[in-house]
């Protein structure tokens, strides 16, 4: 094909036609996958129902968040405040923010963020 050529009309149709084919064969091969998963199962003796959720515990799922995205429990208390900004609050936990880095380059240590 000669896209150089091509209207922006064409290429649109194009790029349309193409990724209704990229979803097409990621579904035929979902059920590929789904049907040899099966067989495997039973070839073992089970049925795909009863090995699921062995993979989803097995693969570290079920902890974090539940489904319909409530979290597990209550959030984590802030411990540290931003001296510049009050209102920016950090738990401790996860990726420091830009704000705790940028006072700890200006001099400051964490334990003079820390809430009392």
């Amino acid at each position: 094909m000669d896209y150089e050529n091509m209207s922006r009309k064409e290429l649109m149709q194009l790029r349309a036609n193409i990724d209704k084919a990229i979803a097409s064969v990621g579904d035929r091969d979902r059920r590929n996958a789904l049907r040899a998963a099966e067989e495997a199962a039973r070839e073992h003796g089970f049925s795909l129902n009863e090995l699921t959720p062995l993979a989803g515990a097995a693969q570290g799922r079920g902890r974090g968040r539940r489904a319909g995205g409530a979290a597990a429990g209550p959030a984590n208390a802030p411990r540290y405040r931003n001296p510049e900004n009050p209102e920016q609050t950090w738990s401790g936990r996860g990726r420091r923010p830009r704000w705790v880095h940028e006072a700890e380059a200006a001099g400051r240590s964490l334990a003079d963020m820390e809430i009392g």
